[in-house]
């Protein structure tokens, strides 16, 4: 298994994911072209997907989903509520929240967040003995969200403000609220917070995604993960990885099941 995540951030988000014969795109907030010229970058032609899994229906997350569903053919996959709200793809698959379904070999669980859109579920995908997580857009860090993310092999979580910065943007009061609320986006802490209860020696890669341009920073989300990743430190032994995405561009392939060579790349 393998992934690479295309984009991801309060303006686009895109992520490509490769398992058990199949190859699949979790999000396209990016537009059609976009999506095409970042998936080329990373040696990927659009002709080889099979399938859009799609989180919730902000701009964000199926801005190219559409477009890229028509000129490939590729399904849908979303629950009824969310399906509702996109428009006219080249075929939809409907799934119920919380009930597993395949692509191939690759089992999908689709699990409830709390976040402002109508029905949005994080994904855990399971395929050759890994098993990778992918959850942004949550206000709150529920039970069920703790349950799903524990023995994840890899993990792409939000990790959207720091609490801080939000309260001193420009942004609206409306808007600080709606971002800081329980429906809103997770800071920082909360994202450390959950990591430090999850990691385990077998946690590969930590992306942190969903960053706000204009109330975070990579340095300071690195620097809150890596406060609590030291605090659980004989569990973290098997950490490869700790990044930060970005709207400009895709970040490095991650490989599950690469050779360990004692180094954990960062970014900032």
């Amino acid at each position: 298994m393998r992934f690479t995540v295309l984009s991801s951030g309060s303006k686009a988000n895109c992520t490509f994911v490769e398992a058990g014969g199949s190859r699949f795109l979790v999000d396209c907030g990016l537009s059609g072209k976009q999506a095409e010229q970042r998936l080329a970058e990373n040696g990927i032609d659009p002709k080889t997907l099979s399938a859009i899994l799609v989180t919730h229906e902000h701009a964000d997350h199926i801005n190219g989903v559409s477009t890229l569903s028509r000129r490939y053919g590729l399904p849908v996959y979303a629950n009824e509520r969310t399906m509702e709200r996109i428009s006219k793809p080249r075929g939809r698959e409907i799934f119920k929240t919380g009930q597993d379904f395949n692509l191939g070999s690759v089992e999908i669980t689709p699990f409830s967040i709390v976040h402002d859109a109508t029905d949005p579920v994080g994904y855990v995908i399971r395929a050759e003995g890994f098993k990778l997580v992918i959850v942004t857009d949550l206000g709150r860090v529920t039970t069920l969200v703790q349950e799903h993310v524990r023995g994840a092999n890899a993990i792409l979580l939000e990790s959207n403000h720091d609490q801080e910065m939000l309260q001193a943007c420009s942004y609206t009061w409306e808007l600080k609220q709606r971002i800081a609320s329980t429906h809103g986006h997770l800071c920082n802490e909360a994202a450390g917070q959950l990591l430090e209860e999850i990691m385990h020696p077998e946690l590969f890669h930590i992306v942190l995604g969903h960053l706000s341009e204009n109330s975070n920073t990579p340095t300071l989300a690195l620097e809150c993960t890596n406060r609590y990743v030291k605090r659980s430190a004989e569990r973290s032994v098997g950490l490869r990885t700790l990044l930060c995405g970005n709207i400009y561009q895709s970040l490095p392939t991650l490989e599950l099941d690469e050779p360990y060579n004692g180094k954990v790349l960062v970014n900032a």
